[in-house]
């Protein structure tokens, strides 16, 4: 399924955001922020202060529960983060991207652009019924999001180092069930 060109980075960058917050966290510092604001393109005031980043570690249980529900209660979450901010819709381009919606004035603070941002991109998601390719991650010591954007869904791991352990933990069973033969 193709997207708008907007709606998978504004995804990725959530589950991002959302899985920042494991253990351990890494997003504890603002040029940390920095890091996240410019490595995910954002655009918009940059974010200047401690607040802006404590604003930005605030919104990502409520980033999660989008992330993770069902298409209904989705549906709800991205209706309450609308209401919530006063929209200004209009189409830009800049950068190299091609017309797009901005939705919150370029000078909102950076968690409300990343809220309504990600709820933007779940619209499309939930109106073309896509929600199975979030996930919780299936490695048995994580909650990490999953973004699965492959053609065929098959990824299950939010990143290389779960996806490594478990291939790890699967050899190291083998290779006791094959010595206990």
């Amino acid at each position: 399924m193709r997207f708008a060109h907007d709606t998978e980075p504004a995804l990725r960058a959530a589950v991002r955001l959302v899985n920042s917050a494991a253990a351990p966290d890494t997003l504890t510092t603002l040029a940390q922020l920095h890091e996240f604001y410019r490595s995910e393109g954002y655009t918009g005031r940059a974010p200047r202060t401690n607040a802006d980043l404590e604003q930005v570690r605030a919104i990502r249980p409520d980033l999660r529960q989008l992330l993770t529900a069902d298409r209904d209660e989705a549906a709800e979450l991205v209706n309450h983060i609308l209401e919530q901010v006063q929209t200004q819709p209009r189409l830009v381009r800049h950068d190299d991207l091609d017309w797009h919606l901005h939705v919150v004035d370029d000078d909102s603070p950076l968690h409300v652009r990343i809220l309504v941002e990600t709820a933007m991109a779940m619209i499309d998601f939930i109106r073309s019924d896509e929600l199975s390719r979030l996930s919780v991650c299936e490695a048995d010591d994580c909650e990490g999001v999953v973004l699965d954007l492959t053609r065929n869904r098959s990824k299950i791991f939010c990143s290389p180092t779960c996806s490594n352990a478990s291939a790890v933990a699967a050899y190291r069973e083998r290779q006791r069930a094959s010595a206990r033969r």
